[in-house]
């Protein structure tokens, strides 16, 4: 993405900048590689620090409803300290580490619905401005697919995926939103529970995975949700039944009989101090009016899942192109907004 309107408010030709991330998804707690593109302006600049910001659409659950804005997760400065003659050319190569627990926007090449960008900060003379954004590409780690696919391989349908503001009490989580993919549950399923969400809060020596169960009313009894969480290794995946595994969780989910529970099979043997639990600014309060208050595909990208995975079905094969057009839309508008934010 280019812009020019730093330099030229200045009442001069400013420089440009493209930002070209490397080809290819990358994947939480990999590297994100590529090359910020200078070209000189119509004088010369001292170019005083280039920053990369991640950012992320993300939703908040309140009083009056839902709402949603673009939130900043991680900064890094890639370059600076250069004086930008008149007309120079100059590429400024990057590699950067993801956070563990960035979240996955697509799965074997089928985007989820889940908006991430990369914007591109240049700070010239004390002025700061920050350009348009660079749509991300995060693909799930090795441990997250085997799940999603066991989860596909099981019957669950793919409804959508979102990011939600907020802490799920009794994790490690480290970001201020966290992921939520959400399941139909099939047939043998479908009289007990409305949907199951999963939750991947990944780190260097693991993964917690936090399922929650929207559990159906009797005739005696309302309906509720059941939360439960689970540990496991990034080594060894190929080799366990994830299978046999994730529908162990799933039956001891759908039959547990209390509000939350704890369990702690593979990967880790120490099971859990604490419940998991939800506390993200009344976030709450979506589970229990029936309809979830959840988006539709214009905002999640409903996907169709089959027997073979997750991934497998996208609807009208539209997907990609639009959430192409949604990055760009969503972040168009907050371009003034990002600056007053970034401004200390």
């Amino acid at each position: 993405m280019v812009f020019k309107r730093l330099l030229g408010s200045l009442g001069v030709g400013g420089p440009s900048v493209d930002t070209v991330l490397d080809p290819g998804p990358a994947v939480p707690g990999g590297s994100l590689g590529g090359h910020v593109h200078l070209t000189g302006g119509g004088a010369g600049f001292d170019i005083e620090r280039i920053t990369l910001e991640l950012v992320a659409r993300v939703e908040a659950e309140h009083e009056d409803g839902e709402s949603e804005g673009a939130l900043v997760f991680d900064r890094f400065t890639v370059g600076g300290g250069f004086r930008l003659a008149e007309g120079e050319q100059r590429s400024i190569p990057f590699s950067v580490m993801l956070p563990w627990e960035t979240p996955v926007t697509e799965l074997r090449g089928q985007p989820l619905g889940v908006v991430l960008g990369v914007r591109t900060e240049l700070e010239v003379a004390g002025a700061r401005d920050k350009g348009d954004l660079d749509p991300l590409a995060v693909r799930p780690l090795a441990v997250q697919e085997a799940i999603l696919e066991a989860l596909g391989q099981l019957g669950f349908g793919f409804r959508t995926a979102d990011l939600e503001l907020g802490h799920i009490g009794g994790t490690g989580q480290q970001l201020p939103f966290f992921q939520e993919i959400e399941l139909a549950p099939p047939a043998q399923y479908a009289h007990t529970v409305n949907e199951i969400e999963v939750t991947f809060l990944a780190h260097p020596g693991g993964m917690e995975v936090v399922l929650e169960a929207d559990k159906r009313g009797g005739l005696f009894s309302a309906g509720h949700d059941v939360l439960t969480r689970f540990t496991v290794s990034h080594h060894g995946v190929e080799q366990h039944d994830w299978n046999a595994e994730v529908d162990g969780w799933i039956r001891q989910l759908v039959e547990s009989r209390s509000s939350y529970a704890a369990h702690s099979p593979y990967g880790h043997g120490e099971p859990y101090g604490g419940y998991a639990h939800k506390d993200d600014h009344s976030h709450d309060s979506h589970h229990h009016d029936g309809g979830h208050g959840r988006s539709g595909p214009g905002m999640g990208t409903a996907v169709a899942a089959g027997a073979a995975g997750l991934a497998v079905g996208v609807v009208g094969g539209m997907v990609a192109a639009e959430v192409v057009d949604e990055v760009g839309d969503f972040f168009e508008g907050d371009d003034e907004e990002g600056e007053e934010e970034g401004e200390d």
